[in-house]
């Protein structure tokens, strides 16, 4: 075993060798004061605005503002008969838009209809002054993806800003039918028509529990208040439009009152995308 012992410490004195000798010809190690510093951004928390913002199906452009004037029928190319809704836009012009830096969101408002001068107040008329417009009747926030998509103050939008055959949703207030009972707002069958049941044929029946708890849950379908809320129509589709003369023609019915203020907008469903998906 002694002879072999020269022949090992080569070894080992060679491995060595190459080993310092592969060290050096590598990058070298540098100190972390020699690493330039990277300024990091705070991460978005789940109840931020930005995270809100993101987790939103946005579209890239503003809708327009619209007065429900009443249903009609359309005829098509092949001689369909179709019920339609005559929407008439009227003077829809940019007053305002928001920035993330400031309010958080990129968004674009749009003012419609006119109202006289001595019936608006006094910030309202600083409002519209700055944006060169004339007093606006409705007001409406539209949310748009990017900053780039931002219009000028003043910019006129027509009827033409949309194209005929496309999905448009509309959004309007529903008209208000007052105190309703639980037959006619939440379809009830109502109670039996005879065999006791007497002046309680379209009463709700029982709607509590014994000592526990005690009390009525809330959510419980009951009589209230019938309309009068926010109701959005999906993906209308339209049928005709005209730019000079200023109206809409949409496939089917919009809620609410002849004469009250509608939001069109480009079919969210369709057209709209997500920021978190976008970037990806």
């Amino acid at each position: 075993m002694s002879s072999f012992a020269p022949l090992i410490c080569k070894r080992a004195q060679s491995t060595v060798t190459n080993a310092l000798s592969e060290i050096k010809s590598s990058k070298q190690l540098f100190s972390p004061s020699t690493i330039p510093f990277i300024n990091s951004q705070p991460s978005v928390t789940f109840t931020s605005r930005e995270s809100k913002r993101q987790r939103r199906r946005l579209l890239e452009r503003p809708g327009l503002i619209g007065v429900k004037r009443g249903m009609t029928c359309y005829f098509d190319n092949q001689g369909r008969r179709l019920p339609a809704t005559i929407l008439e836009i009227i003077q829809n012009e940019v007053t305002f838009t928001r920035t993330v830096e400031k309010e958080g969101i990129y968004s674009i408002q749009i003012g419609s209809g006119y109202q006289k001068p001595q019936n608006v107040t006094k910030p309202m008329l600083g409002h519209f002054r700055n944006a060169k417009v004339s007093p606006k009747e409705f007001l409406k926030d539209f949310q748009v993806m990017k900053p780039e998509n931002l219009l000028e103050l003043g910019t006129e939008l027509k009827a033409d800003h949309f194209q005929i055959g496309q999905l448009v949703d509309v959004i309007s207030v529903t008209k208000g039918k007052g105190m309703a009972g639980v037959m006619k707002r939440w379809n009830f069958s109502g109670g039996n028509a005879t065999h006791g049941a007497s002046l309680s044929h379209r009463s709700a029946g029982s709607t509590g529990q014994n000592t526990t708890p005690a009390r009525v849950l809330p959510g419980k379908k009951m009589a209230g208040r019938l309309g009068n809320e926010r109701n959005t129509i999906f993906n209308l589709e339209v049928l005709d439009l005209n730019a000079e003369k200023g109206y809409i023609l949409v496939k089917g019915c919009v809620s609410g009152s002849k004469g009250s203020f509608v939001e069109i907008r480009d079919a969210l469903k369709k057209y709209g995308k997500h920021l978190i998906n976008e970037e990806k």
